[in-house]
């Protein structure tokens, strides 16, 4: 029996020869070319010499190279959105101890989710607790702003790479119920994952909501989602997440398309608790209001 990682990569490929075999123009079928009179005489030509020696036309290399690209076309788009989804994934891993999951003493939060160990930045820094939730939202985050440069590629050649990229997160969520929290049932964790298909399609149209409407709308958006709208949720460090997501979008629309596929990773090297710093720093509009309001210190007496 295959495991689980040979029949995903499986899946995953049949999925892309698919489409790929799908797009193939189907006018050469249609239009087949008839041998010219010239070419029937040089094929009973017995005599053999560089003149008579047909040349491999230039439509027929093409064929050729087109054969080869369509067969290593969805290997490459599977491998590489794979390199990317990983990068995307990794970003607030967390555990949950076997002990624990075989005592039943995995702790839960208020809705009943279990909490396991994490110590990412997403967890220690913006103070996210170590949840599936969590790794699902921040992964979503991070596959947002690829999914927003990948638009900018031709029609199809994007929702190729979008929708593979897809798969390999609904691959790895379900994977995660099975291992991670010990949902055996197939059933359940399908009607999981059309709940988290529910909330990705939402997390989308929020933040296009909020990189078009303004900062504003968009840490409306990150408190909805990342932080569930808590009450206790930091304003600071909502305000560096999207500080940092619209430096994510600037440096990912610098990459070429031909080298996004290999520097895209690089681009979520710079962490958001980076940008802290930058929401610590005023305004100008509140510079003057900041420096006014602040009491002069009283020299002591001599």
């Amino acid at each position: 029996m295959a495991c689980r990682s040979c029949r995903r990569q499986l899946v995953l490929l049949t999925r892309q020869a698919n489409a790929v075999t799908e797009l193939q123009p189907a006018a050469a079928l249609r239009h087949p070319s008839l041998p010219s009179p010239d070419s029937r005489r040089t094929q009973f030509d017995q005599r053999r010499n560089f003149r008579s020696t047909p040349r491999q036309s230039g439509l027929l290399r093409r064929a050729i190279a087109g054969v080869f690209q369509r067969t290593a076309e969805p290997y490459r788009v599977v491998h590489a959105t794979e390199d990317i989804y990983k990068a995307c994934a990794g970003e607030a891993l967390y555990t949950i101890p076997a002990k624990d999951r075989k005592a039943g003493t995995i702790a839960k939060t208020a809705e009943g989710e279990d909490i396991g160990e994490g110590k990412t930045m997403w967890h220690e820094d913006f103070k996210l607790p170590p949840t599936f939730s969590t790794w699902s939202q921040i992964t979503m985050l991070h596959m947002y702003l690829v999914f927003a440069r990948l638009r900018n590629l031709e029609r199809e050649a994007a929702r190729s790479w979008q929708q593979q990229l897809v798969d390999h997160f609904f691959f790895d969520a379900e994977e995660r119920m099975d291992v991670a929290h010990g949902i055996s049932s197939r059933g359940l964790r399908q009607r999981y994952l059309k709940d988290l298909f529910v909330q990705w399609r939402g997390v989308i149209a929020a933040y296009d909501e909020g990189v078009a409407r303004g900062d504003p709308v968009l840490a409306a958006a990150v408190w909805r989602n990342v932080y569930k709208g808590r009450a206790d949720a930091d304003p600071r460090a909502i305000a560096a997440v999207v500080s940092w997501m619209r430096l994510c979008l600037k440096m990912l629309d610098q990459i070429p398309d031909e080298l996004l596929y290999t520097q895209a990773r690089a681009v979520f090297k710079w962490r958001a608790r980076n940008e802290l710093t930058l929401v610590d720093i005023p305004v100008r509009q509140l510079a003057d209001q900041l420096t006014s309001e602040t009491p002069p210190v009283k020299k002591a007496a001599a």
